[in-house]
């Protein structure tokens, strides 16, 4: 709805991962070579572990992405699968043809060549695991039995962990002490910080073709580094309301009072938010209601030739249905002057290194 209207050939916030949109600030990009490195190296098992929405799934498509050409990997899309089906799984993925009754033996010695012979004419096997703080702990000890899977020099088969925090809570578990053992790399994602976010919004909006000034001014990405508590799905969903509700208002600057209407609009923030004050929720009621009353009063104000004036510190009647309701003036502003774009903001992190200790390495270095 918005894109026309800021110039974008497609919506910028989507939170669907879309390796295009890949962010590599706020040591993602960091994280991401080192995950490429120990790979290369022929790491066993790996583990990336995020709170929810911080990009884990994302990292993990930018490492297949990323990896060399003569590497192959394979998904457990299911992570809730029993320790018998696991090798089962693997198989399948590998185009391996298994009998549904095969025992556990015979999936293993198939398994087993197939993987001998893959190493033979070159190629390596990584296998992604992701939502892996789902995987009860007899399957996870079933996967360290599958990374004992190798030749005198190197091993048939590598395991990249992606978890939230509460696999570190179920790898601390005794009866798979083993597999903890076998973890020779950990990462963490870190949230983003508030200068982070001002980077990513600016690179996403200019990945998808905008041209004009900053669009989300310091007080706006100021609340939305608040309401989402630097985690990049909340970035996302904030900052796409946000433009919808400048788009409504008539306006090519993002301000808080935008930000305010799209965080009333979105579910998460009713888990953290504040208790409304007495009449607060009278206040809110006038303000829904006032919505087509605003309606009605941009109609007859936007006569041909007049452009509307917005005061950021305006109050406006109805701004938290803004987003709700869409509604677009009949005469947009004049289009925001183009200015020559400026150079990437997805540098690597000063501090961190593609080998050895990084920023965000829980584990031992490689």
């Amino acid at each position: 709805m918005y894109c026309e209207y800021f110039g974008l050939r497609e919506p910028p916030f989507r939170i669907t991962p879309d390796t295009r949109l890949f962010f590599d600030g706020g040591n993602r990009g960091v994280i991401l070579d080192a995950l490429v490195y120990c790979l290369a190296r022929g790491e066993g098992i790996v583990k990336v572990v995020g709170e929810v929405g911080t990009g884990k799934t994302m990292l993990c498509r930018m490492l297949e992405r990323n990896l060399p050409q003569h590497v192959e990997v394979v998904y457990l899309a299911n992570p809730r699968l029993c320790p018998a089906d696991v090798p089962h799984a693997i198989a399948t993925e590998m185009g391996v043809s298994i009998h549904p009754r095969a025992t556990r033996l015979e999936v293993m010695r198939v398994l087993q060549a197939r993987l001998v012979a893959k190493h033979a004419a070159g190629r390596q096997v990584v296998v992604f695991i992701e939502e892996a703080q789902s995987m009860p702990l007899q399957t996870l000890e079933e996967v360290r039995l599958l990374s004992n899977l190798e030749t005198q020099q190197h091993k048939l088969l590598q395991m990249v962990l992606f978890g939230q925090p509460e696999l570190e809570q179920k790898i601390a578990a005794t009866e798979i002490r083993q597999l903890r053992e076998r973890i020779t790399q950990g990462f963490e994602l870190p949230v983003f910080r508030e200068a982070d976010i001002r980077e990513y919004l600016d690179f996403r909006m200019r990945a998808v073709g905008y041209r004009g000034p900053t669009v989300f001014g310091r007080g706006a990405v100021r609340r939305i580094a608040r309401a989402s508590r630097g985690l990049t799905r909340r970035v996302n969903i904030l900052a796409d309301k946000a433009l919808l509700a400048a788009f409504a208002s008539g306006s090519h600057h993002i301000t808080p009072r935008h930000v305010r209407a799209a965080v009333r609009d979105s579910e998460f923030s009713k888990s953290w938010r504040q208790p409304r004050r007495r009449g607060a929720a009278a206040l809110s009621t006038t303000a829904l209601a006032g919505a087509a009353l605003l309606l009605v009063s941009v109609t007859q104000s936007l006569r041909p030739g007049s452009v509307p004036e917005v005061d950021d510190q305006a109050s406006v009647p109805g701004e938290d249905a803004i987003a709700l309701v869409g509604a677009r003036p009949h005469s947009a502003p004049p289009a925001a002057t183009p200015v020559q774009r400026r150079g990437t903001v997805t540098g690597r992190d000063a501090q961190g290194e593609t080998t050895g200790h990084t920023a965000g390495s829980t584990g031992d270095p490689p």
